[in-house]
């Protein structure tokens, strides 16, 4: 009994490890020649760029995959002053408080927000609402101004979205949960994060696309080069055929899994799925464009001694913001120079995504040069962009329909493991995957 994945993402290339690990036999067929998907690196020059995920936090099945990779030794942590991070308020950078605690003594926020704050230690739990969003209860929580300048451009920044459209239990399933089981969000919160900890913020030598190259080379029946153009289930047997841009697929296979883009698996499902095709198609994922920029150190009056720093959409800024890379992981730019990430799009900035390379070079030097001091006159040593047309998925509420279509599929032995179905990060896939796989195999 055979088995297709289609997709060679982080998603698809751990779920085959897995499957091969159980002795399940399969076939894995990706239409670029480089595994991945958006997890990505490229050394250009004397500068090593992370076209995707940054960096990573490491779960418990993130550190086993890596370990069971023999990648282990390759682990490289964040420095120590990742665990600051800012965002933009009354035109300056300001360091975002980084507990509950450090939330009620500083000055970040109003006295009347941090009264919000003590408030919401107190308050108990509403009934659950599954269209609620994270704007909603946030406020309700917490009141406006936390909105504003903490979920608004963190949500803005990592997830390329907006706080107002995104569902709560789609999003944050954990927080609700905090809510029914303690009452208070922030509570929770204290109690479950001094249980497990804090995790580690990693990369890889050499960067992140070290894990699926490793990935990719560990796998006995991975086809690169070959995407899927046509899915076809045979009604007398149930098994399915499948075309590639190399011509059919070797074999008929019993089970299928779709490890794509909800927007690329559309196209798959219109000819015996036209309904599940029209929800996935419907999975919204905004354009974003990540221009590099690096100056010489002496050039920047700003210390950057932490993560990065996030826009809040009151501010009115052009980028969501940046990321400072060479602060993070130290030889990510040639000697004295700093290296910024910055972000420029998604669901609350679609203009300034689709503008034109130069106007977004020029837009965000400018806006460099203003919140981080810079020398009058210094220009940057070098710069790149990468856009993506199409980023983040978004769990709005166009990612029900997608969900409730996904699992009607596997009822017909058609499956789905991908960002939008088991969260954005790359953790989140790890452990969707493997977990995939074992229920894959159970029922061998």
């Amino acid at each position: 009994m055979a088995l297709a994945i289609i997709g060679g993402g982080i998603s698809g290339l751990t779920l085959a490890w897995y499957l091969q690990r159980a002795g399940l036999d399969y076939d894995l067929f990706e239409a670029d020649t480089r595994p991945g998907g958006n997890l990505r690196s490229e050394q250009l020059g004397g500068y090593l760029l992370e076209i995707g995920p940054n960096s990573l936090q490491l779960s418990a099945e993130l550190d086993q995959l890596l370990t069971e990779l023999g990648l282990g030794g390759q682990l490289q942590d964040a420095a120590a002053v990742s665990q600051n991070r800012y965002v933009l308020r009354q035109g300056a950078y300001q360091k975002l408080p980084a507990s509950p605690p450090a939330l009620l003594t500083s000055p970040f926020f109003s006295l009347k927000a941090r009264w919000n704050i003590v408030r919401e230690l107190f308050r108990v739990p509403q009934a659950p609402d599954a269209q609620e969003t994270l704007s909603q209860f946030f406020t309700r929580r917490f009141g406006p101004e936390v909105v504003e300048y903490a979920l608004n451009p963190f949500i803005s920044g990592i997830y390329a979205g907006d706080p107002a459209q995104l569902l709560l239990h789609k999003t944050f399933p954990q927080l609700a949960a905090l809510e029914q089981q303690h009452g208070s969000v922030l509570r929770g919160l204290m109690k479950t994060k001094s249980a497990a900890g804090r995790r580690r913020i990693i990369t890889l030598a050499g960067g992140l696309q070290t894990l699926p190259d490793t990935l990719a080379r560990k796998l006995r029946r991975a086809h690169f080069g070959q995407g899927v153009t046509r899915l076809h289930r045979h009604a007398d047997d149930g098994r399915w055929e499948l075309d590639t841009t190399a011509g059919p697929a070797p074999r008929l296979y019993q089970q299928v899994v779709l490890a794509l883009p909800a927007h690329a698996a559309a196209p798959l499902l219109q000819e015996q799925f036209p309904a599940e095709a029209a929800a996935l198609a419907q999975v919204y994922y905004p354009p974003m464009t990540a221009i590099y920029t690096a100056y010489q150190r002496a050039d920047v009056g700003h210390p950057l001694d932490g993560f990065g720093a996030l826009h809040p959409k009151a501010e009115q800024p052009y980028a969501a913001g940046s990321i400072w890379t060479s602060s993070i992981f130290p030889g990510r730019a040639p000697a004295g120079q700093v290296l910024f990430t910055t972000f420029v799009g998604g669901s609350q900035y679609e203009t300034q995504a689709r503008e034109p390379e130069a106007e977004q070079k020029a837009a965000v030097h400018a806006e460099l040069s203003r919140f981080y001091r810079l020398r009058a006159g210094a220009v940057p040593t070098w710069q790149h962009r990468y856009f993506w047309p199409r980023a983040i998925p978004q769990f709005d509420a166009r990612i029900g329909p997608a969900h409730a279509a996904a699992a009607a599929l596997g009822t017909q032995g058609l499956f789905s493991t991908a960002n939008w179905v088991a969260g954005v990060g790359v953790p989140d896939c790890v452990r969707h995957a493997r977990q995939l796989a074992g229920t894959l195999a159970a029922g061998r």
